[in-house]
């Protein structure tokens, strides 16, 4: 039990924002390597400095471009409902919705088991990036497909495949940057996903124009590009992904003890000291409802999402001839690209997190209201360019939100993320049967706007727990043991440790 001087100090910190003292209780719970020890502050600065642009210019592009390689081979499809599949695979609209929403029959099922792995292996990196060669490979195999029953196997197995990739992607980057900095970099790879949608569009405007090349038809030539390129950056990126700070070839001994210690005097003990078992950490994930209220948020968003599926469809009832629906498709992505950016440097400046979920899902309020009332070309497609960044925005800061607020034990947490990404992710199963009567999508609008409500009221709930909690922490040893049975540690009360950002 920490003594009551202490209380009364963690107290201060937590209310006046006396940062050097939370600093000074960090290092007396989490002592400086011997390495760093005898190092200045202005030394350690300098280091730190080298050694998240170091992390940057080699983690970052790696997972940005296979980011937008899987957005772009998962959404691959829904271009192709314009390039002819439906016709020559004999399909009606209610075969191309299963065939959009039975790729989560096989990626929902398996992302909690991968991620669990992903806490055992010593070579993460290696295990993102050869299973990122993989899918490319499954991808490419849907230009072979001869029947609608061909194509829906190769979507099951594209799922599975394709399962390993996000939420251990997620879990890498909580293991390697700290609470402020973590916002900016989950928010680059929702831009490098944008991205990926606005030159998915791009890319499949390119092979039309292959169309019946070598007797092969255009949207065949989109599977197979787009699968080719995937495996040969899959198999590249392998020879150099990095791992665990505590094992990363990328860093120097001395880096190594610091980027771990950086990140344990924030939380507490993490990969390379936890002794809890992935099982454990499983069953502390399970049992937590702050986790399951985060799981719902995500439902939520994944079905305001889900437009993304159908955007060329929705943008070809405006008029416009299949590559100008293409082109068109992109704008949306890139604004949303710059909205992210935005939101991501005021969150880790601010440490804010709430406000920024709320005011996006007003702008999605505002956008499917408009959809909903109107087909009119100029205000259908202004709602447009608002929704990938009303609908992602929030999903960047509830990942945020996740790997701050459960941030330890580590099993817990990559247990945490791939429970947010999967069973969030059902919501792209249901949704897939909404975008029925064009060009008005009734259902599928009024829908979302139903699931954006619900967001807001479920996320203000949140709001008030974390906050009362953030008292019991203030207070008295009673109450803050109290505040332990929510799954905070003891050592995260020694550290003065929070739930920011609400």
């Amino acid at each position: 039990m920490a003594p009551p001087e202490k209380e009364v100090d963690i107290q201060g910190a937590a209310h006046h924002g006396d940062d050097n003292l939370k600093c000074d209780l960090a290092e007396e719970t989490v002592p400086r390597p011997e390495s760093i020890a005898n190092m200045s502050d202005a030394e350690i600065q300098a280091m730190e400095t080298s050694m998240v642009r170091k992390m940057d210019m080699v983690i970052m592009p790696i997972m940005g471009i296979l980011y937008i390689l899987n957005y772009v081979d998962r959404s691959a499809l829904a271009a192709t409902k314009v390039y002819g599949i439906m016709e020559d695979l004999n399909m009606t609209n209610t075969d191309f919705a299963t065939a959009i929403s039975i790729l989560f029959a096989g990626y929902i099922p398996f992302q909690i088991p991968s991620n669990l792995v992903m806490t055992k292996i010593p070579r993460p990196g290696l295990y993102i990036c050869s299973a990122a060669a993989v899918w490319g490979a499954v991808s490419a195999c849907t230009a072979a497909v001869k029947s609608y029953e061909g194509l829906l196997v190769v979507r099951v197995f594209l799922g599975i495949t394709e399962a390993v990739f996000f939420p251990g992607v997620i879990y890498f980057l909580s293991a390697w940057y700290t609470k402020s900095e973590l916002g900016k970099r989950l928010a680059a790879l929702f831009m490098f996903q944008m991205l990926g949608s606005a030159f998915g569009g791009f890319v499949a405007a390119a092979c039309l124009t292959l169309d019946g090349r070598y007797g092969i038809a255009g949207w065949r030539w989109l599977f197979i590009v787009e699968g080719v390129v995937t495996v040969g950056c899959g198999l590249l990126f392998a020879l150099i992904m990095p791992e665990y700070p505590h094992n990363a070839r990328l860093l120097k001994p001395v880096e190594r003890d610091y980027a771990v210690w950086r990140l344990e005097r924030e939380a507490g003990a993490g990969e390379a000291h936890e002794d809890v078992t992935t099982w454990g950490g499983f069953k502390q994930a399970m049992l937590d409802p702050k986790i399951w209220t985060l799981v719902w948020c995500m439902g939520m968003g994944q079905a305001m999402g889900s437009i993304v599926n159908f955007f060329p469809s929705i943008v070809q009832t405006l008029g416009y001839n299949k590559i100008n629906t293409m082109l068109l498709t992109a704008p949306p992505y890139v604004l949303a690209a710059i909205t992210f950016y935005a939101i991501s440097y005021i969150s880790d400046r601010k440490n804010w997190m709430y406000g920024i979920i709320v005011s996006c899902l007003a702008v999605a309020l505002l956008a499917y209201a408009i959809a909903l009332g109107t087909i009119q070309t100029g205000p259908r497609y202004f709602a447009m360019m608002l929704m990938p960044s009303a609908c992602s925005g929030p999903q960047i800061m509830l990942y945020k939100t996740l790997n701050l607020h459960m941030a330890r034990p580590y099993p817990k947490r990559a247990a945490g993320v791939a429970m947010l990404n999967a069973i969030g992710g059902l919501s792209n199963v249901w949704s897939s049967y909404l975008y029925y009567d064009p060009p008005h999508y009734y259902a599928a609008f009024g829908c979302l706007l139903g699931c954006t409500i619900s967001f807001i009221i479920t996320i203000t709930g949140y709001l008030v727990w974390v906050r009362r909690t953030n008292k019991l922490l203030s207070g008295t040893p009673e109450q803050q043991r109290k505040a332990m049975k929510s799954g905070v540690t003891q050592q995260q009360v020694d550290l003065g440790w929070r739930y920011i950002g609400y």
